[in-house]
């Protein structure tokens, strides 16, 4: 029997990479690490799942978390002091093996600092002398969701990404990938993957399907890059992540995102998701 750790903070603990993992037919037991028991979910999805309450700002509470681990899955916003004091702590507890999401152009010479983040997590991760398997998505679908309250209130969105294209992924996809992984980590170890959907989308893509959806139009609204990061500031994100939000759509808007790939196929045995299917799927949200 595998035993897989995840370390989950923030909003990327309604990913579902829990329920992937207990639902394989695979032996496999798993350890969720969270800092609020609360947001555990209480459908039964977790069923078997052992809790351990631990903070990547307090170190100290990261090695109990990672006794008789294997494989630790590393989902967070990747700030690399807490991403770090996780890849030590599972060093010295002996896991074997780190699956990280990622992102495709971490370097430490990014114009974008989550993506020199990155990019510094991934040299100590690979400086660290465990096994580690890299996850770098494309666009989450699941980001549609922040303008959700605009489409509901204005029959729109805004977004600066002109008419760039995106290989949209669906974040259960990129669990399915995530747990195919991490109960066979050997078998990936030093490998990256590059996760995208289907199919490259645009922003108007998506409020076409949208329309469709919902049965009534959906306007999408290109402005700037700057008018961007300043309609995030007023909407209350702190200006770091306004900044370097709006940076990444700029750079989409220049085809930086418009790329796809067969990996979550090969990982995971089925086709991912599309944009239609997720829109679909979460159609009340947009309501």
């Amino acid at each position: 029997m595998c035993r897989t750790g995840w370390a989950r903070v923030g909003q990327l603990a309604d990913w579902p990479t829990g329920r992937q993992l207990v639902n394989r037919s695979a032996p496999v037991s798993g350890r969720a690490l969270v800092r609020n028991t609360s947001r555990v979910p209480r459908d039964g999805s977790w069923r078997g799942v052992e809790i351990a309450v631990g903070d990547f700002d307090r170190p100290d509470t990261l090695d109990g978390a990672m006794l008789a681990v294997d494989t630790l899955l590393l989902i967070s916003p990747s700030v690399p002091g807490q991403e770090i004091a996780a890849i030590d702590s599972a060093a010295r507890q002996g896991v074997r093996h780190v699956v990280k999401i990622t992102n495709h152009r971490a370097t430490e010479d990014s114009p974008v600092d989550r993506r020199r983040d990155h990019a510094r997590i991934e040299a100590h991760l690979k400086a660290s002398g465990v096994g580690y398997t890299l996850l770098a998505p494309n666009l989450l679908l699941q980001n549609l969701f922040a303008v959700a309250p605009m489409i509901q209130q204005t029959r729109g969105f805004v977004m600066s990404a002109g008419d760039g294209q995106f290989g949209a992924i669906d974040a259960r996809d990129v669990s399915a990938a995530a747990a195919a992984v991490a109960c066979a980590p050997a078998e990936h170890a030093g490998r990256t993957y590059l996760l995208t959907g289907p199919e490259l989308v645009t922003y108007a893509d998506v409020a076409a399907e949208l329309t469709r959806a919902l049965g009534r139009q959906i306007q999408y609204h290109r402005i700037t890059p700057d008018q961007h990061r300043e309609a995030m500031i007023q909407a209350g994100l702190p200006e770091s992540v306004a900044t370097s939000n709006a940076q990444v759509f700029g750079l989409i808007a220049e085809g930086d995102a418009g790329w796809l790939s067969d990996d979550v196929a090969a990982l995971t045995g089925h086709r991912p998701r599309s944009l239609r299917t997720f829109v679909t799927d979460h159609v009340d949200v947009f309501k």
